[in-house]
């Protein structure tokens, strides 16, 4: 409601500019340093003050006289140097949020494509995979709840290096068939089973440096989907993906489609880019020094232009191409570029009821969506592919695709770590200077690394023990499921509270506190805000008809009051804090929000004993309050995909 009061506002004073002083420009908004000088500030006048050649306070009187009355502004004053303060109309502001009024949605308009998580499915997730697809997963969320139609890809490198090195193991170390295979898959576990076996692996490689040739005859085989190692690729991305599925899924983590490398192979897709690259001369051909016999994209492509730049080999001289060849053809299709597509295949139906579908070579018998072609796309990778990500998007301005180029967004992120007592909770053996240092890197060749289902179990393990004190008389399913839904909102806050270029040292006695800057924090809140109800039908009461008991002068009349006024302030500007937060691209703005929402409903909850207020009109505000605040928190933790308990 807030961000339609500043809508408003700006649009009454970009229409006066532009009528009474040719000055076409987006009017900025600021929050007043102090709340006694009304809700809106503008420097506008500021801006004005070298093309009018007056002083910005001259301005500011001006342009008050001249606005006229604007829907919901009570009043304008003039402040400092030249700052034109606005007021808002508080019953007027009740009254709208009372009414259901919210900042008119955008129309859907084009789609945005959101590809995230884009595990090898080689073996289990670990939890660097899941801020990947925490931020994205909630950036989905916020662009829907923008109003946005968004499409959340999880891109399947199924014929990498990764999975051939587990193909290798399987049939070199344990010399198992694919129905072996199959069998393991059977008894669960199997993504757990292949972190193991792909370590094995990858130290035999180092004992025997000649047995690289098994991962080189794989890769063929794979890509070209010939004889055993091809099935048994199949068979251990397949079952990989499922596994990796169930654990995003814990976390609320849903997909629209999983586009796949093979298909990417067997459908032509690379064929095709590669085709237009060399017939737009996008590359070329390279005859002498270190890449020839390679195709290569020249630096002068890059975004900075920088001829020196090296130039990048995109299929090299064996004919084999590159992934970032293969992402190229993939960033074309989601542009619809390509002249191409997938065929698609349900593969299954999340309890939500939203159906994922995975791409295949082979039209499916029925029924399927459309996907790609957007408008926008972004990226969701670690900071560390960030060349990779710039060679993406040189390619499609090679291709002359300047403004796809500039709408493909690398969303980039820093890396987890663990604190260091973390560690020791989770079985992770330190040094004694590993004690001592703020965080432990993970590192899979010194088999430092974080299972994200263990995460997860550890997570549900300490808060269940935790909700077991308090609520022993509580059933044992429900107790595990509010412990369940607090340590996936322990979990999510934490990822999301730090902006994506701060590197994460995951604590978990700091992410399960009730107390600071986390889920539980945030979720008690909500908690609190539900009892206030269930209390009132504990005592056969019912909520009144708001809408007949407060109308514009009751709440103008209890909006008088400071505190109250301040409070729904606070609890109305969720369009606000996502308009900051979906700007800057940072879901931890959102996060910031949600803490703030808690923080004014908990001072509120304390300072004002609802239930026992004796003035019939103050306690249908409070109430009123009570109500608004309960569904403003449950709103911003549903774009943080955090779940609320029944108690905590």
């Amino acid at each position: 409601m807030f961000h339609l009061a500043e809508q408003r506002v700006r649009s009454a004073f970009e229409r006066l500019l532009r009528e009474q002083y040719q000055f076409d420009a987006p009017v900025v908004t600021e929050q007043p340093k102090q709340s006694a000088f009304g809700e809106i500030a503008l420097p506008v006048a500021f801006a004005l003050a070298r093309q009018l050649k007056k002083p910005p306070k001259a301005i500011a009187e001006s342009l008050v006289a001249q606005a006229g009355a604007i829907p919901g502004v009570a009043s304008m004053e003039v402040a400092g140097n030249g700052y034109l303060n606005v007021r808002l109309d508080r019953g007027a502001y009740g009254a709208a949020l009372l009414s259901g009024e919210t900042e008119a949605a955008p129309a859907a308009g084009s789609k945005i494509i959101v590809e995230h998580t884009n595990i090898n499915p080689n073996k289990a997730a670990h939890i660097g995979h899941l801020r990947n697809a925490v931020l994205g997963d909630t950036f989905v969320r916020m662009l829907r709840a923008s109003g946005r139609k968004v499409e959340t890809q999880n891109y399947i490198d199924n014929t990498g290096v990764q999975v051939a090195d587990v193909v290798v193991g399987f049939i070199h170390l344990e010399s198992k068939s694919p129905d072996d295979v199959r069998a393991l898959i059977a008894k669960g576990k199997f993504d757990y089973y292949c972190w193991d076996l792909y370590a094995r692996t990858t130290q035999h490689y180092t004992e025997d440096p000649l047995s690289i040739q098994w991962r080189r005859d794989a890769l063929h085989a794979i890509e070209h989907g010939e004889g055993v190692a091809a099935e048994m690729a199949h068979v251990v991305a397949d079952a990989i993906v499922e596994c990796h599925l169930d654990t995003m899924l814990r976390l609320g983590i849903e997909y629209d489609v999983l586009p796949r490398e093979s298909e990417i192979l067997h459908l032509q897709f690379w064929a095709t880019a590669f085709e237009q690259l060399k017939q737009r001369g996008a590359i070329y051909f390279e005859t002498e020094g270190k890449n020839s016999g390679c195709w290569v994209m020249a630096g002068s492509h890059f975004k900075d232009n920088a001829a020196e730049q090296d130039s990048k080999v995109i299929v090299r001289s064996s004919g084999t191409v590159t992934y970032v060849g293969k992402d190229i053809a993939y960033q074309l299709w989601k542009f619809g570029l390509l002249g191409k597509d997938f065929h698609y295949k349900p593969l299954r139906r999340y309890p939500s009821g939203r159906v994922v579908w995975v791409a295949t070579d082979e039209p499916y018998d029925g029924p399927a969506p459309s996907f790609g072609g957007g408008t926008e796309v972004y990226n969701v990778i670690d900071s560390r592919q960030a060349y990779l990500q710039d060679v993406v998007a040189a390619g499609l301005r090679a291709l002359g695709y300047n403004e796809q180029a500039e709408r493909s967004i690398h969303f980039s992120y820093e890396m987890v770590a663990l604190s260091p007592r973390t560690c020791v909770e989770m079985g992770i053996a330190l040094s004694e200077e590993e004690k001592k240092q703020p965080y432990v890197e993970m590192s899979g060749r010194r088999g430092l690394g974080v299972k994200a289902d263990d995460l997860i179990d550890k997570l549900i393990e300490k808060a269940k023990a935790e909700v077991d004190s308090r609520h022993k008389e509580k059933p044992e399913a429900e107790r595990l499921e509010t412990a369940t839904r607090i340590a996936t909102g322990a979990l999510r806050y934490f990822l999301l509270k730090y902006t994506r270029n701060t590197v994460i040292a995951f604590d978990l006695q700091e992410a399960l506190s009730f107390e600071g800057e986390t889920g539980p924090y945030v979720q008690y809140a909500a908690v609190r805000a539900r009892n206030i109800l269930r209390k009132l039908e504990e005592r056969g009461q019912t909520l009144p008809d708001f809408p007949k008991v407060l109308d514009a002068a009751t709440l103008g009349r209890q909006l008088a009051f400071e505190p109250f006024w301040q409070l729904l302030l606070a609890a109305s500007k969720k369009g606000k804090a996502l308009e900051v937060a979906l700007s800057s691209g940072e879901p931890a703005q959102v996060a910031k929000y949600a803490f703030q929402l808690a923080q004014a409903f908990n001072a509120f909850y304390h300072d004002y004993p609802i239930l026992a207020e004796e003035n019939e009109e103050k306690r249908n505000f409070l109430l009123w309050l009570a109500v608004y605040f309960r569904a403003e928190l449950e709103s911003v933790l549903d774009i943080l995909g955090i779940p609320v308990p029944d108690y905590m």
